[in-house]
């Protein structure tokens, strides 16, 4: 008798060390099927939350695929790695200020009020088609040439100073780069530095509270599709005629739209199934972006 296919999404407490497509290729195997894809990669050296969609939670990613993450971050100041993190060569090295204590306030608001960021050379954006790493590697490739991007700081905390290490909590949108305020916070203090320890705490609604470590990955450990889903979305409760007409592929009647901001949302039936994910219109009705097969 063939087994049931799992659906549904993981938060896997990513371990330092394997890639994130590591991770994928780890659950693959684990729940015996090929349809697992992440949602926000985390690099080699960093650990923390993954979120990893198995079946039918694929079709979720571009809503698990969270605008704002939280990490827990080392910078250690007085050297630099041509990665700046700890796997990558050391390329400079420069006097810590003794008054660092007194020197980090002020630095830290500038990277607070941030606007831009320069990604790192060791990256994945596409310069001209190719990957900005593969052009680094390459030596044609230098951090200068890399635009500054649009970022945003959400809140950044000092935790602790230990000796050339500072411990910080940052909380930003989309497309930042922490190995990026490893650099930059340390020329504001007028040295060089780079990470030493990357630990993604929360994506969205997922936090390290949901997460569960890599051996441990199996059917048992997913959260239902349903569950997903109203975690990682706002919800919408349809009655019959809204559920049949998301089965007919109709719009869905205004009186059952209860977003006035028109974000996507998790429709769910009566008995809390997942119906679609879709979205409230300017005229009142319900669209869908994705729908799901219901429980046979």
């Amino acid at each position: 008798m063939r087994e049931r296919e799992p659906h549904g999404v993981l938060v896997v407490d990513k371990p330092r060390g394997p890639t994130s497509h590591d991770v994928v290729a780890r659950v693959r195997k684990a729940l015996k099927t090929r349809a697992v894809g992440h949602a926000g990669t985390l690099d080699p050296m960093a650990t923390g939350v993954l979120v990893v969609a198995v079946g039918e939670g694929t079709k979720l990613v571009p809503w698990l695929t969270a605008d704002d993450k939280t990490y827990a971050a080392t910078i250690h100041l007085g050297t630099t790695t041509h990665s700046l993190d700890a796997d990558g060569d050391v390329t400079a090295s420069a006097p810590v200020p003794d008054d660092l204590a007194r020197r980090l306030p002020a630095a830290l608001e500038a990277e607070r009020a941030r606007k831009e960021q320069v990604p790192p050379a060791v990256s994945a954006i596409r310069i001209g088609g190719e990957r900005a790493h593969a052009l680094a590697r390459a030596g044609k490739l230098g951090e200068a040439a890399l635009p500054p991007r649009p970022v945003e700081v959400r809140s950044l905390t000092l935790e602790r100073i230990a000796g050339a290490d500072v411990d910080v909590v940052v909380e930003v949108m989309k497309g930042y780069y922490v190995r990026s305020l490893a650099r930059d916070l340390a020329a504001a203090l007028g040295t060089v530095g780079h990470l030493t320890a990357l630990r993604r705490i929360r994506s969205g609604a997922f936090t390290i509270e949901h997460a569960i470590a890599l051996d441990d990955v199996g059917p048992e450990a997913l959260i239902p599709l349903d569950r997903a889903a109203a975690i990682a979305l706002p919800v919408t409760v349809l009655d019959d005629d809204g559920v049949r007409a998301v089965s007919y592929g109709q719009r869905v009647a205004p009186a059952q739209m209860r977003d006035p901001h028109r974000a996507p949302s998790a429709w769910l039936d009566q008995s809390a199934h997942l119906v679609a994910v879709g979205e409230c219109l300017e005229d009142g009705t319900g669209r869908v972006l994705r729908g799901f097969p219901r429980p046979t």
